[in-house]
């Protein structure tokens, strides 16, 4: 049985082109080799697991290589190089400072500086955590730090930048390692997955490249965990189940019955999600990241900052259209309140649940249910808006119809009420509390009219009733889940034999579904 090597050793990159997410890093690296500009001292310093010690590694190994390539890489072929592959370089030191942090141990390094390379033009020590020294071993390291031997160059690397004196700092160059981006990750595992002959569903790596926050090799650590327990096919079903990871469809269907206003479907799903072991909080929070993500979806130029799949990416764009940015910044502020007083919450699941009602009534203290009316006038002129298709089949011959369409706010707000003409025999009045003249006409030029054909039957509630819950259905078929929920809430009614009207409760979000 063949020793198990774990992906973050066995694919640690060991060239420059293949260290991942750093590419300003590796160019500068490569430039000094090529200029024979290489500084005495370098400070490597970010988060872990994005490739401080591997590329103070491959520099170490390129600066000594013999034949050094065009592109500024090492043979692996050269004395030097074969020794250090072999881990038994004579040139090329690594000390942890974790657990070598005393002022002897520096000393002892020192001592070592003394004497040039037998083999190679560099003597290359590498000390990892360097921010682990004690304050002596810091005074003890200053001079040699300061005016080294000509051959001599340090490569210190760290992940708490801020806890090395000032006086380190300025003999050194410093270099910030990037979080790597889920991208990078995500094509990282792809080519890993690929050569162990692993069928990976994009998805399920774009999971995991999350959950590692940037560190690649806590994602292969993830990777390796996931493999072990699913064999050579990895789904995002099993990546989300293996990691208690609470699934995008929640959130989802959540949002939507936020929407709708279905304020008992929302508690039974966050019951069922409480029932599967998923904590109250990280679900507050994961909401509050879906509402973010919703938003940045709503601009084309904030898109790249949505680090999910192309499925998912789509699921967001199309819910994103349904969301005003206003509501999803009210969201916003109802999931941070329920972050911040979560621990003080006596009742935490109560605190929860209260927080979701809230949200699902964000705009009932704002507006009021309005009226949508529909009245059918004798004119010559048969035609019908296109913002009421279902009530085609319900209107008499030569009949023209007039849309008014009233929005009630509070009180207090001014009132802006403008009347246009659209074509003979349609009216469009649009009131409009709270706006300037110029949202008004722009409302009002949403609405567009289409002429076509109709019967010559008068109105019948069962026909119109029949043609609304049919053209419901067909929305539900389309996902347009937002406007079904709208639309099946209510049906529509016969005022008198002129007057159709349909009532919607939010005013804001529901008055645009059904015109668009």
């Amino acid at each position: 049985m063949d020793k198990f090597i774990v992906s973050a050793r066995k694919y640690r990159p060991v060239t420059f082109d293949t260290v991942v997410g750093q590419p300003n890093i590796t160019l500068t690296l490569k430039n000094a080799i090529r200029n024979n500009h290489l500084a005495q001292a370098f400070l490597f310093t970010g988060p872990r697991g994005v490739g401080k010690t591997t590329t103070a590694r491959i520099l170490a190994k390129t600066i000594n290589c013999d034949n050094i390539s065009k592109n500024i890489e090492a043979c692996d072929a050269c004395p030097s190089c074969k020794s250090f592959i072999d881990g038994n370089s004579m040139n090329i030191y690594e000390l942890d400072a974790a657990s070598n942090n005393s002022v002897d141990d520096i000393r002892a390094l020192v001592e070592q500086v003394r004497y040039p390379p037998h083999l190679g033009k560099y003597k290359i020590y590498i000390i990892d955590e360097v921010h682990m020294l004690s304050a002596n071993a810091f005074n003890a390291f200053l001079k040699t730090l300061e005016e080294p031997p000509y051959y001599a160059i340090f490569i210190l690397a760290t992940t708490e930048k801020h806890k090395i004196i000032p006086t380190i700092l300025s003999r050194c160059q410093i270099f910030d390692f990037n979080r790597i981006s889920v991208d990078d990750i995500v094509k990282q595992l792809q080519n890993i997955a690929e050569k162990e002959e692993i069928v990976a569903e994009e998805d399920a790596l774009h999971v995991i490249a999350q959950k590692a926050d940037g560190a690649l090799r806590d994602s292969l650590s993830i990777f390796d965990q996931l493999v072990s327990f699913t064999g050579k096919k990895l789904t995002y079903k099993d990546v989300i189940g293996n990691l208690n990871i609470l699934d995008y469809d929640y959130y989802f269907k959540i949002t939507d019955d936020l929407l709708a206003g279905n304020f008992s479907n929302i508690l039974l799903a966050f019951n069922e999600i409480l029932n599967k072991g998923f904590d109250a909080h990280n679900f507050i929070n994961g909401l509050a990241s879906h509402f973010r993500d919703l938003l940045v979806c709503k601009e084309e130029s904030t898109l790249v900052l949505l680090e999910v799949s192309a499925n998912v990416r789509e699921k967001y764009k199309v819910q994103s259209h349904f969301c005003e940015a206003s509501w999803l910044l009210n969201q916003l502020e109802q999931a941070g309140k329920a972050d911040i007083n979560f621990k003080a919450a006596k009742n935490q699941r109560l605190h929860i649940e209260l927080t979701l009602l809230k949200m699902c009534s964000v705009f009932s203290s704002e507006t009021e249910p309005v009226k949508k009316k529909v009245e059918l006038t004798l004119n010559q002129a048969p035609v019908v808006t296109k913002v009421n298709p279902v009530i085609a089949a319900a209107v008499p011959p030569t009949a023209s119809v007039q849309v008014e369409t009233t929005i009630v706010s509070t009180p207090s707000s001014p009132l802006v009420k403008e009347e246009v003409t659209a074509s003979p025999g349609i009216r469009k009045t649009v009131s409009i509390s709270g706006k300037k003249k110029a949202d008004v006409e722009k409302i009002q030029e949403s609405i567009l009219v289409e002429p076509i054909p109709i019967d010559n039957n008068p109105v019948e509630i069962n026909k119109l009733t029949e043609c609304w819950t049919h053209y419901a259905s067909g929305l539900h078929t389309d996902g347009r889940m937002a406007l079904h929920f709208a639309m099946v809430k209510r049906k529509p009614e016969i005022e008198s034999d002129s007057i159709i009207s349909f009532t919607v409760d939010n005013v804001a979000l529901e008055k645009d579904l059904i015109e668009n």
